[in-house]
């Protein structure tokens, strides 16, 4: 199996894997005051270090949520539950993931005011295009690090530094799902009041994430219980995740660099093979994460060759997983040529894959070029 679909999802490392069975067997409520309770307890206190270092912030700012989703629509809702009687304009771009776009679109429903930025003619979001929609009334700025369908990296350490020197009261905050444990940041280098992060895109199982809120930035929570999580989020803690989330972070962390340089050398890698092929395109420029690659087959539809390449045992993405196969608008916004809308794959790599299964990749994309009906 050649698998290349590592924005969607990771395969679970034996570190985490390791660490979730240890959480499994510690098997007491963290909430509990007896021995078995506090040995849970130490266990998530020992893990929320590791995220909070590698984050670079404090612990106590760090809280454990079930994904990234719940980790953003946390800060957008909660955001609007603390402020919005007095502040109404939320800026985010066209460009976001469902998890931040779909909360958006329902507070503008609630009636407050939403200023969608999109890319330039290039592709590209300008610092100045977001910061001059700032104003005394704005509420909270949710610009994304890296975009999961082509990889392009948002210039949000420019973009948050503006929008505080314009109002330092706005909430910045910061998807860093495609970028933590891949691009070598800590939170001040992007100046975001809140970040979220997801466990099963580095390697962790699916089901945890976590939220980092700077002190002082007061969102409201969006669940409420028991009043754990210091009482910003309740519901009884999942030690085996919590533990395995934070051995991937501990495995990865020391080698971000070295892994970087070796995502960036197979998207180079591909993209020259491609470049050779007639009737092939890639999406995503030289600026991008190298981890995710947007390519395209003229006049082969994207689920048609997805398909193909499945039967080859080689697993890639039409798109973003969440959209489950639908157009994406996405690619549209980012200035996609139209011939290519039908026809794009997401290439997503680990420093784990190898030239060899670029190889055979590409080997199955000419076969698929040359022998597959054509979109007409």
């Amino acid at each position: 199996m050649i698998y290349l679909d590592n924005a969607a999802t990771t395969a679970v490392c034996a570190a985490a894997k390791s660490a979730a069975a240890e959480g499994f067997e510690c098997f007491g409520n963290p909430s509990s005051l007896h021995g078995v309770g506090l040995e849970a307890e130490k266990i998530m206190r020992r893990s929320r270090e590791t995220i909070a270092a590698a984050l670079g912030v404090k612990d106590k700012e760090v809280y454990f949520t079930s994904c990234a989703t719940e980790s953003s629509n946390t800060v957008i809702f909660g955001a609007a539950a603390a402020h919005g009687k007095r502040r109404k304009r939320i800026i985010t771009t066209t460009i976001e993931h469902p998890s931040v776009a779909r909360p958006v679109d329902e507070l503008e429903k609630q009636g407050f005011e939403v200023v969608r930025i999109s890319p330039g003619e290039n592709g590209i979001i300008t610092p100045e295009s977001v910061i001059s929609q700032v104003d005394e009334n704005t509420l909270l700025v949710s610009i994304m690090h890296v975009n999961n369908e082509t990889g392009y990296i948002l210039p949000v350490g420019e973009i948050f530094k503006g929008v505080k020197h314009k109002n330092k009261e706005t909430i910045c905050h910061c998807d860093c799902v495609q970028s933590f444990m891949k691009l070598p940041f800590k939170a001040k280098d992007i100046g975001a009041d809140c970040i979220s992060v997801s466990g099963h895109k580095l390697h962790a199982p699916k089901g945890i994430g976590a939220l980092y809120v700077k002190s002082g930035v007061r969102i409201l929570p969006l669940m409420y219980g028991g009043g754990q999580e210091s009482g910003f989020r309740s519901g009884t803690e999942n030690i085996p995740y919590i533990n395995a989330f934070a051995a991937a972070v501990g495995e990865l962390e020391p080698t971000i660099i070295e892994r970087y340089e070796t995502a960036l050398s197979l998207k180079k890698y591909l993209c020259d093979k491609l470049s050779a092929l007639d009737g092939t395109a890639v999406n995503s420029h030289e600026g991008c994460s190298p981890y995710v690659v947007s390519i395209a087959v003229e006049r082969i539809k994207s689920e048609t060759m997805l398909h193909f390449l499945e039967s080859r045992e080689i697993y890639v993405s039409s798109g973003s997983a969440c959209s489950k196969g639908k157009k994406s608008s996405v690619l549209q916004e980012l200035r996609i040529p139209a011939k290519y809308l039908d026809s794009t794959l997401r290439i997503s790599m680990t420093s784990d894959n190898t030239r060899e299964e670029i190889d055979a990749l590409v080997s199955a994309l000419v076969d698929g070029r040359d022998s597959l009906a054509k979109i007409r």
